[in-house]
């Protein structure tokens, strides 16, 4: 997982009261570490979101997409201030948000970063103390160095 995520890849509490202004903050997020145009960001997410809902079920939402100028797959967190709808498979609202960025490239990698992903956010432990955690650092701490067993 330190992989794909960095302490500066992770938000809490997000603010934001629609996917639209989700997808927006995250591509804000990203293209601060990254160095890339913010707006280039949402676009690829907000494409990807057209195809089918990233709202994966059990408040989770893992939106994705591939940059062209991106050398390696990311990701970046964020634990919604408040749950907000986003048209998830089973309805319920979201309030944790794992981005994946990868380049074009990238094939089985993107693919493997997404498995890793989500089977990490089945963990409902997790997802518990992901909801409880103070702060930022404490959700990187509860994605990065708890968690790296189980996803190897």
């Amino acid at each position: 997982m330190r992989d794909l995520l960095s302490p500066q890849a992770v938000a809490a509490p997000l603010q934001a009261t629609t996917k639209k202004e989700v997808l927006q903050e995250m591509g804000r997020l990203a293209a601060d570490i990254i160095g890339q145009d913010p707006m280039e960001i949402f676009n690829v997410l907000w494409e990807r979101e057209r195809l089918g809902t990233t709202g994966v079920g059990h408040g989770i939402a893992i939106p994705h997409g591939r940059l062209e100028k991106l050398d390696h797959v990311q990701g970046f967190f964020a634990r919604l201030e408040q749950p907000i709808a986003f048209e998830s498979i089973d309805d319920r609202p979201v309030d944790l948000v794992f981005l994946l960025l990868a380049p074009e490239s990238a094939g089985a990698d993107h693919l493997h970063a997404l498995a890793t992903v989500s089977r990490l956010l089945r963990d409902q432990k997790l997802c518990k103390q992901l909801r409880a955690a103070k702060d930022a650092a404490a959700i990187f701490h509860l994605l990065t160095e708890t968690q790296d067993i189980k996803v190897a």
